[in-house]
């Protein structure tokens, strides 16, 4: 018993540790995308108002650039639902 106990604790803590790490990457990530949108949209006008192949293709850079964001961010956002949901059972395995 003490065993699995000690297995369970142990879990917790590696759990709650991703958790942290994956928290605060995605709080830095949601800063960096925010540039990233903002960097996206400015390209998207400067491409509508001059109209050259050069505006059109760094607004097409920009724009994949923040869906890439996007995509690294619900990615960490389903890995810390995961987690969260792991945690709950341990702690469940915990508490019985």
């Amino acid at each position: 018993m003490f065993s699995s106990r000690s297995r369970i604790e142990k879990s917790l803590i590696q759990v709650g540790q991703e958790l942290g790490r994956l928290r605060e990457e995605l709080r830095v990530l949601s800063e960096q995308r925010a540039q990233v949108d903002d960097e996206a949209d400015d390209a998207r006008l400067r491409a509508l108002v001059s109209e050259t192949p050069l505006a059109a293709k760094e607004y097409r850079d920009s724009s994949k650039t923040s869906v890439a964001f996007r995509k690294d961010e619900e990615v960490k956002l389903a890995r810390v639902q995961f987690l969260e949901q792991r945690q709950d059972d341990l702690l469940d395995r915990l508490t019985k």
